[in-house]
């Protein structure tokens, strides 16, 4: 592998820009916004402040997300659920 490639895996992997970019993907495509370049920047704009503490970082689901999917696999309403039902 030549320097140059080396050199710019490492800047990625460094910065986590493949990472980055994927869910900025996914958030693209669940929230399918009218104006996707705005709806971009407002995100970014949203990850920068949260890691300033300054706001919430932008997350693909929200707290009643996961509360609904996780009902859906406590169907007993037990509170837990099994490694199975994890996987």
């Amino acid at each position: 592998m030549a320097a140059g490639e080396q050199e710019s895996r490492e800047y990625l992997r460094r910065h986590r820009l493949p990472e980055l970019l994927h869910r900025l993907g996914a958030l693209l495509l669940f929230h399918r916004p009218e104006r996707p370049r705005e709806f971009l920047i407002q995100t970014l704009e949203r990850v920068r402040a949260g890691r300033r503490a300054e706001g919430e970082y932008p997350e693909l689901l929200d707290e009643a997300n996961v509360e609904a999917l996780f009902s859906l696999l406590d169907v007993l309403g037990q509170g837990h659920i099994t490694p199975a039902q994890y996987r």
